[in-house]
């Protein structure tokens, strides 16, 4: 690998661009006589509409210059698209007779009309670098405009044999992973969000690095089954414990739940019980997709509990004239405290029942505050 990335520029006619154009949907789509990978894994779906496309080849015939495009150089000496795949597509698919541009396709133009489209040479970047010094350029091209999500980029980074299958697992239409596990991952299937996924429940992966030592240890890898594998384990876990699906468990971090808890034994009814009431408290726990890490280690953290808003502070701190209940008998009994030194408190927890009223409510200083909180 070389220290440096190299970035060369070369001019590339269009009759060699588009020389071996093959278009196979989501099986593949190639050209430049089968050395270009138009639409590696990490690239989208088509999305130039007609008047846009259109809009390319007139630049063309007109031999106005387009914007560069950017190929990156694999290790087998081919090359994949990084920006560029629509101005490209359009290209080829005009000289392959697929639309028509000014009610004329390529084979109704004139020889000489045609060989001045094919004789157009269009400019291409190409970069060649170790895996860091990719991922540093693809994510400046992704700010110049490619706007590619993370894993595109990590896609582009660590394409080979390990990317191309886990695409078949976790990018297509109706793939294997969008049937069973749709209703809890968030995100866009061809963005390549259910692959960020299944790294991050797998590894535990929490940071961009993580998810890129991932895949550098399996990118030579000839199939991502492995990896699938343990999303369908995932999926059938959740379904057991929890058979009631709600939307609220869709983006949850099922990956750490499993890898935390699928060792033991839980009772799903008794689960569900629990969920449903937490769920009716829907004025108390404000993060409902909490819920379902609280069943588990009741920690409060996860439900996000509803908080005495500063306007009904400040009606309790009048109504006690800024007196703390819970000094009485102490030194402080009569202190006077400032607003900035009291606390609002639930005078019956939410643990047992109490809501967050001015009925249910008071200032404590923060001492007992404190003290109060350590019991429940």
């Amino acid at each position: 690998m070389s220290n440096k990335m190299k970035i060369t520029p070369v001019k590339i006619k269009i009759r060699d661009l588009t020389e071996g154009f093959e278009d196979n949907a989501e099986n593949g789509v190639r050209a430049y006589s089968g050395k270009l990978d138009i639409r590696p894994p990490y690239q989208r779906e088509f999305v130039y509409n007609d008047k846009q496309r259109a809009k390319v080849i007139d630049t063309v015939i007109k031999g106005f210059p387009l914007n560069t495009m950017y190929w990156a150089k694999r290790k087998d000496g081919t090359f994949e698209i990084i920006d560029g795949q629509q101005r490209t597509l359009s290209i080829c698919q005009y000289v392959n007779n697929e639309f028509s541009v000014n009610y004329k396709t390529f084979k109704a133009l004139q020889e000489s009309e045609k060989n001045a489209v094919l004789d157009y040479e269009l400019t291409v970047y190409i970069c060649e670098g170790d895996d860091k010094e990719k991922l540093d350029w693809f994510e400046t091209i992704n700010i110049a405009g490619a706007e590619l999500t993370k894993q595109e980029m990590r896609n582009a980074v660590y394409s080979g044999p390990w990317v191309t299958d886990a695409k078949r697992y976790f990018s297509k239409t109706n793939c294997a992973a969008y049937n069973i596990g749709s209703k809890y991952v968030n995100g866009e299937l061809n963005r390549q969000a259910y692959l960020e996924t299944a790294i991050k429940w797998i590894s535990g992966a929490k940071t961009d690095g993580e998810i890129r030592d991932y895949m550098a240890n399996h990118c030579d890898e000839q199939n991502a089954e492995p990896l699938f594998e343990n999303f369908r384990f995932v999926i059938e876990w959740i379904k057991k414990i929890f058979p009631t699906y709600r939307k609220q468990m869709k983006g949850i971090d099922w990956g750490y739940l499993y890898r935390t808890y699928s060792n033991k034994e839980y009772d799903a009814e008794e689960f569900e019980k629990e969920i449903s009431k937490l769920m009716e408290d829907k004025d108390e726990v404000q993060n409902q997709s909490g819920i379902y890490f609280y069943v588990f280690d009741h920690e409060r953290k996860h439900l996000n509990l509803r908080q005495f808003s500063d306007f009904q502070k400040t009606i309790m701190y009048e109504r006690q004239q800024g007196i703390c209940p819970m000094c009485k008998g102490t030194e402080n009994e009569n202190k006077k405290w400032d607003f900035s030194e009291m606390e609002g408190d639930h005078i019956i927890p939410w643990s047992k029942g109490g809501k967050t009223t001015l009925e249910n409510g008071q200032m404590l200083c923060r001492k007992h505050n404190s003290e109060k909180s350590d019991k429940y």
